[in-house]
């Protein structure tokens, strides 16, 4: 997912990090389990495109796909998350 997501350009870059221990509640259940977690960065614009794709794509009913903004940032850097997202 990270690497089509970036190649259509939905996103910029993405890093994968993990394994990761996650705890959780999953159909009324407490649990933990090992998973990946994949941070990718986009643009307001490009947001729900990429959200489609990844709720798409992803093998869970429910993945947990959630969006944090970006506040602040260098001008360099946000030109060019804004650059290769672009849909063209």
């Amino acid at each position: 997912m990270a690497r089509t997501a970036v190649r259509d350009r939905l996103a910029t870059g993405a890093q994968i990090v993990g394994p990761v221990t996650s705890v959780f509640w999953h159909a009324g259940e407490f649990g933990t389990g090992e998973e990946w977690q994949l941070l990718l960065k986009t643009t307001a614009e490009r947001y729900p495109e990429l959200e489609k794709h990844l709720v798409d794509n992803h093998p869970w009913k429910n993945p947990e796909v959630c969006a944090t903004p970006i506040v602040a940032g260098t001008d360099a850097y946000l030109q060019w998350v804004q650059a290769y997202t672009s849909a063209e």
